[in-house]
């Protein structure tokens, strides 16, 4: 669903935190920032405003949510956009985006002779290896690691290991290295760990002087394991225009300001065809159309229209088209990635021309009025309060639970908002919603559908926009929008007289039609 802006900060009640309505919010200053792409109108790009325009009214028909978007053409942002309460200046998770940025700190280190593809992987970990090493282990490559071809049945399950490397150099390896595709995020952690041996520095640390710095990429954060190595596979947070720039610079294969950060040789090296996927058994669609089936390079996917991509689960993407000089930049949340690129294709491809068009103001009115109303609204009930009162500020014992949560209250405030309260064994953990609104905080609220590992070190503390809504007399569903991730989590608390059940869900589980695998929290009022 979508507001305007002005609607949208008359619900988020931004006026009473000193901005007032028609000032500039923060991602507007961030946009003109001196480390900003430049920016242009389309027609000046030789971009159909129109084009654009159909690609935002396809998303608000489809199924995925999106969060930001952002558009180049010969350098220019043509369209941008952030889905309230996304916003510019705003990290976002990548996921598996994140071998794109691991593959490139390879390149670095390969560029500086510290190590070759060409390399074998157990030279870097004499102390992890296992006791036989068997000959596909033994002739196992960086290339190997890059191109997703190592040559293992399964992906390697070390999550819950303290040495990821010992455990991966411990799992057989059926096929001979480079033979066969399997996508495997362990792999590009190898390299992660690789780059990290041979530099001394995280990859996140060595990465700033060579990428982040000359880009303008600022604040990036990175997971890492236990032994403080970056997971190279995902786990990577940076904000929509760093993907942007991210995929420029690959466009202009290396070149940023007119200095070659990245060899040429290398960004054709990481971006062609190395490997094939198997195609599915039963096919959806002709594999000419499968934008997973049309090659893997060095932690990128070749796709349609001889462009490529780094992509990230539930829709993160960086697409870059030579062909069109084009770079598109998305986050979101989808459970059809093939679904966001065939937009792309269908929409945004065609609206890209050869040569600059005639200017079109109205066109480009009507474009820049839809950027600036897109929101992702607050949830809705629609119901009376009618048990607000009795339950407020009530302290409800729950029964004994894998959870180890003790207690739950949820609580009424001024100016329409909650405090839901829940203590457990590691503390007490508050969230204050708005009543079908946004209200802007932090939790500390355990995210087990956003937490990989017990092994991996990770920030608790996150910041989120959450709305409650009463979806009947007795039940008030709580939204929790973690917006520096893709994700949603939900607590539904329904109260009976002296009784309250608590259950758990999030976004995932609603797009795929999975059921929450924590236990439903039973609790009475306590004397």
């Amino acid at each position: 669903m979508q507001t305007t802006r002005r609607q949208f900060i008359q619900q988020l009640g931004f006026a009473s935190t000193g901005i007032a309505l028609g000032a500039s919010l923060p991602f507007d200053s961030f946009a003109k920032s001196k480390l900003s792409l430049p920016r242009s109108t389309p027609e000046a790009q030789g971009v159909d405003s129109a084009g654009i325009t159909a690609f935002i009214n396809a998303i608000a028909q489809s199924k995925h949510e999106f969060h930001s978007l952002m558009i180049l053409r010969h350098g220019q942002v043509v369209a941008e956009g952030w889905w309230a309460p996304y916003r510019a200046e705003l990290k976002h998770t990548l996921y598996s985006m994140s071998k794109s940025f691991t593959s490139t700190a390879v390149g670095f280190a390969v560029n500086e002779g510290r190590l070759k593809t060409s390399d074998l992987v157990v030279s870097f970990f004499p102390n992890d290896l296992p006791a036989t090493i068997s000959e596909n282990l033994a002739k196992l490559t960086v290339k190997d690691l890059l191109s997703m071809s190592v040559g293992q049945e399964t992906e390697p399950m070390v999550r819950n290991e303290d040495n990821w490397a010992k455990a991966f150099l411990a799992t057989p390896i059926k096929y001979k290295p480079g033979s066969v595709f399997l996508y495997n995020s362990i792999a590009t952690y190898m390299c992660s760990a690789i780059v990290q041996k041979v530099t001394g520095q995280k990859i996140i640390d060595y990465l700033k002087p060579r990428l982040f710095d000359p880009l303008g990429i600022e604040g990036a954060d990175w997971e890492e394991d236990s032994q403080g190595i970056n997971t190279g596979g995902w786990g990577l947070r940076v904000r929509t225009e760093d993907l942007a720039k991210f995929g420029q610079l690959y466009l202009q294969e290396g070149v940023w300001n007119g200095k070659q950060l990245i060899p040429k040789a290398w960004v054709e090296e990481a971006t062609t065809f190395k490997i094939q996927q198997p195609a599915p058994a039963n096919p959806t669609r002709p594999n000419d159309q499968n934008d997973w089936l049309q090659g893997y390079c060095y932690q990128f996917w070749r796709c349609r229209h001889n462009a490529y991509r780094g992509d990230g689960a539930y829709g993160q993407y960086t697409i870059v088209m030579p062909d069109q000089d084009a770079v598109i930049a998305i986050t979101s949340e989808t459970s059809n990635m093939q679904g966001v690129l065939d937009l792309v294709w269908e929409h945004l491809l065609p609206a890209m021309k050869p040569q600059a068009l005639p200017a079109n103001t109205a066109a480009n009115k009507v474009l820049k009025q839809q950027m600036a109303a897109l929101a992702l609204l607050p949830p809705k009930g629609g119901e009376l309060r009618t048990n607000a009162a009795k339950i407020s500020g009530k302290l409800f014992q729950i029964e004994p639970n894998a959870l180890n949560v003790e207690s739950v209250s949820l609580a009424y405030r001024e100016g329409d908002s909650y405090q839901f309260v829940l203590k457990d064994q590691e503390g007490v953990h508050r969230v204050i919603c708005g009543l079908e609104k946004w209200a802007f905080g932090e939790t500390d609220l355990a995210r087990p559908n956003l937490v990989t590992s017990q092994k991996l070190k990770f920030e608790r503390i996150a910041k989120i926009a959450a709305a409650g809504t009463w979806k009947d007399p007795n039940t008030f569903e709580i939204t929790l929008r973690y917006y520096e991730s893709p994700h949603r989590n939900y607590i539904i608390c329904h109260f009976e007289g002296d009784t309250v059940k608590v259950n758990f869900d999030n976004s995932i589980n609603r797009m795929t039609g999975a059921k929450d695998k924590r236990p439903v929290l039973q609790g009475k009022t306590a004397v």
